[in-house]
């Protein structure tokens, strides 16, 4: 059994090139079920059908939600079409296996006064500040994904043009910003980033307070920070301005 699974993370992680967080999200449902295995004896490569869904079902009498037991589905899945391929079960046990689906949520949308009141709350007085309230600016004023601002190089914004590169899927997108972020990206970039800089040679746009760039989940942190302090009574993630960029976009007529 741990065979099996030793080699499908090799095949994630050297053949798939999944994420590092791919793989961990798919290792730890993979994990769980086989120590549900282990407690019934039986093998993950002899398990049937009828196996997998009371695994799901057990799940689901434990109070995991929809999207996890959807989640779990999905990576046992993975496991499964690897160890065909692999030539080690002659049928997936998976397949024609359904869950409750989980029910979408609507994206949660700021209002313009409460998007005011967010890019208001950075303090331009000290580093991480001016910092802060230049990435915030550029989310909001181009809608990029949060990936791709992190991922922003210094040599993609343009300060006399008014515009930022960004590149993703092989593709280049020009994208101008309001005066407001130009203003923001000039200070931070004028007077802060170098001081926060690791190394001369670092590349990255936005630095954490180790000089080297910025994680998702520093950024994740960055926003609930400054939910708190305006005292925006609503579930931001870091998506919640880009889904709001596009609302107001709407509302105006774009």
């Amino acid at each position: 059994m741990d065979n099996i699974i030793a080699r499908y993370e090799d095949y994630l992680i050297h053949t798939k090139h999944a994420s590092a967080n791919t793989v961990s999200s798919y290792m730890r449902d993979i994990r769980q079920y086989a120590s549900y295995l282990s407690g019934i004896d039986v093998d993950v490569l002899e398990a049937d059908q009828s196996v997998v869904s009371a695994y799901m079902q057990w799940l689901q009498s434990i109070g995991k939600s929809p999207a996890t037991v959807s989640r779990c589905l999905a990576s046992l899945k993975s496991l499964y079409l690897f160890a065909l391929s692999e030539d080690e079960i002659e049928q997936n046990p998976v397949h024609n296996i359904k869950v409750e689906k989980a029910e979408k949520k609507l994206p949660q949308i700021l209002t313009g006064k409460e998007v005011e009141l967010l890019l208001e709350q950075p303090r331009t007085s000290d580093m991480k500040g001016c910092r802060d309230k230049a990435m915030l600016e550029v989310l909001y004023a181009t809608g990029i994904r949060v990936s791709e601002l992190i991922n922003l190089n210094v040599d993609d914004v343009s300060i006399t043009g008014g515009f930022i590169r960004c590149e993703s899927g092989g593709k280049t997108r020009i994208i101008p910003l309001y005066p407001e972020a130009v203003q923001a990206l000039h200070t931070y970039m004028d007077d802060v980033r170098l001081k926060m800089l690791a190394t001369p040679s670092e590349h990255s746009l936005f630095v954490n307070v180790s000089g080297e760039r910025m994680s998702r989940q520093g950024f994740w942190k960055i926003i609930k920070y400054y939910q708190e302090k305006a005292q925006i009574d609503k579930d931001i993630t870091p998506h919640t301005l880009r889904h709001s960029f596009a609302a107001h976009l709407l509302e105006n007529g774009a």
